[in-house]
């Protein structure tokens, strides 16, 4: 069941950061269609400061229905519209995805998928995701590739499915965050900055292949 126009809907937003995560916002729905929904710009909650968003953002809402219910899904940022408001556009979820779970991984899941890297200095290099989402991956880097936080690379990443197919999804990025391993190397946290929507959905198809099978 999807939520309706001036339902209240309560956000998180996976940025690369731990802390960010936890940091609650509420919006309303101010309009939907057949692949949207468009809600006002959120505003943190018991803060009062609006929260800038950026297309391919990785949301983790919920939505309260009769009888006090919370009813969870994922989505994501897919752009802007301006009205007598500023709205943002997000992607509806599939209905079978609305659950009364909640879940917080943000479209994300664990996997190690070959991924392809060129640096913007023309440096290349294959390794391997930790995880992958709708909005961006993290992948393992050797000490001598040198990458820093604000580095933006073109990449793409062998997908493969339960259906036995693979796809190969290119897009651009950019470093947000580095975590430095005991054993030498790193973990590299990457947003996307341009990826097609058909791609992202390739993805997206992806990870919720991996999580039904970690439900079961």
């Amino acid at each position: 069941m999807y939520p309706k126009i001036n339902d209240l809907l309560m956000i998180s937003v996976d940025s690369g950061d731990e802390k960010e995560t936890r940091v609650e916002y509420k919006s309303r729905i101010a309009d939907m269609d057949e692949d949207s929904i468009l809600i006002e710009v959120p505003i943190r909650e018991g803060g009062g400061q609006l929260k800038k968003l950026f297309v391919g953002d990785e949301l983790s809402i919920y939505f309260m229905t009769d009888g006090g219910v919370k009813n969870y899904f994922n989505s994501y940022v897919t752009g802007f519209k301006q009205d007598v408001i500023r709205m943002v556009r997000i992607r509806k979820p599939d209905p079978d995805s609305i659950g009364k779970i909640q879940r917080r991984s943000f479209l994300r899941v664990n996997g190690e998928l070959e991924v392809a890297v060129r640096m913007d200095n023309d440096r290349r290099f294959l390794t391997h995701t930790d995880d992958i989402g709708g909005g961006g991956i993290s992948f393992y880097c050797e000490p001598e590739h040198r990458v820093a936080e604000g580095d933006r690379m073109s990449c793409w990443v062998l997908v493969p499915y339960k259906n036995g197919s693979l796809e190969h999804v290119p897009f651009e990025g950019e470093i947000v965050r580095i975590k430095a391993l005991d054993n030498g190397r790193k973990i590299v946290m990457a947003k996307f900055t341009t990826i097609a929507d058909i791609e992202r959905q390739k993805l997206i198809r992806y990870c919720f292949e991996r999580q039904l099978d970690f439900r079961r």
